[in-house]
């Protein structure tokens, strides 16, 4: 728990329903690491500790990083009136149950960008090790061994050659594009955030190494379009075993934030290998749950990845 004899732990606010671990472990960020004294994280050239205990967000860095990262956990946004939503379809109720303190983080767009380019056809333990030494190889030292993410300018500035340390294969080549892109001003956040979600998905597509589960991260995670739903095999999956009609009415506008309780469903009742979904033995809510209309809502077979 905290220790209150360090200097700098100051409250952020309140945690809003908030749960470190369900948000920080849900694969939409990969640079933070829990210790005994709270999460460490580094995001936006900035270092912190982070803590929730009796509702409340306690935070050890400077005082004036406090509005970036409320900013980036997202505090201003009502989960409690958005979940209430969700309750109108009882399956989507039951994924927001199974981790009701996930939420969505408000990421840097260039780190959202260049993490999920990285992402493709990887796993999180690696995704996580080549983001380090990315950041190892060109971003600002904060502390001994501790790296900023790199700037568009210092990462364009890189080659092939000294690329290779990365050992991130061909997704080196889509980083350089897509920091040479930024520094060219032909991709703009600024500009992608004021395009309808159609049209800012169509700009980031044409990066190269950007389809359109990439594209929708990005928007998602680094630009704030709630609608934009990330589809990897893994939600695929998810829908047609679990909304096979497509996405719930209730999801409305936030179908991204919808998805990612699907998905964080998913990973505990479809695992990897399996196709019949919950273990048998145990009735799920998802299962069991029936239209408005009261007819029980069919359900496609179990896909394999």
């Amino acid at each position: 728990m905290k220790d209150t004899t360090v200097p700098g732990w100051h409250v952020l606010g309140s945690a809003g329903g908030m749960d470190l671990d369900q948000t920080l472990t849900s694969g939409q960020c990969f640079r933070w690491h829990r210790q005994a004294d709270g999460w460490h994280g580094i995001a936006g050239g900035r270092r912190v500790t982070v803590q929730e205990q009796d509702g409340l967000l306690y935070l050890l860095c400077p005082r004036e990083d406090d509005g970036f990262w409320r900013q980036y956990f997202a505090l201003d946004t009502d989960y409690g009136a958005i979940q209430a939503r969700f309750a109108a379809s009882k399956k989507l109720a039951a994924c927001v149950a199974e981790a009701p303190g996930l939420r969505v983080l408000r990421q840097p767009f260039f780190e959202v960008l260049c993490t999920f380019l990285i992402s493709q056809n990887n796993n999180i333990p690696r995704i996580k090790g080549i983001v380090e030494r990315l950041c190892a190889l060109c971003g600002e030292e904060l502390a001994p061994g501790q790296y900023a993410f790199p700037t568009p300018e210092a990462l364009a500035a890189q080659t092939s050659e000294t690329m290779a340390v990365l050992r991130a294969g061909w997704r080196s080549d889509y980083l350089l594009g897509a920091a040479r892109r930024v520094c060219d001003g032909s991709l703009s956040a600024a500009r992608l955030s004021v395009l309808p979600m159609d049209a800012a998905r169509e700009e980031l597509m044409t990066l190269r190494g950007v389809g359109p589960k990439v594209a929708d991260c990005v928007l998602l995670y680094g630009l704030g379009f709630a609608d934009a739903c990330p589809m990897d095999v893994w939600m695929k999956r998810a829908m047609a075993r679990i909304f096979p009609r497509g996405m719930p009415r209730a999801a409305g506008r936030y179908k991204g934030i919808a998805q990612q309780y699907i998905f964080e469903y998913a990973r505990t009742h479809l695992p990897r290998g399996e196709a019949s979904g919950p273990s048998k033995g145990r009735k799920s809510a998802v299962d069991t749950a029936k239209s408005p209309k009261g007819k029980t809502l069919p359900r496609e077979p179990g896909q394999s990845c």
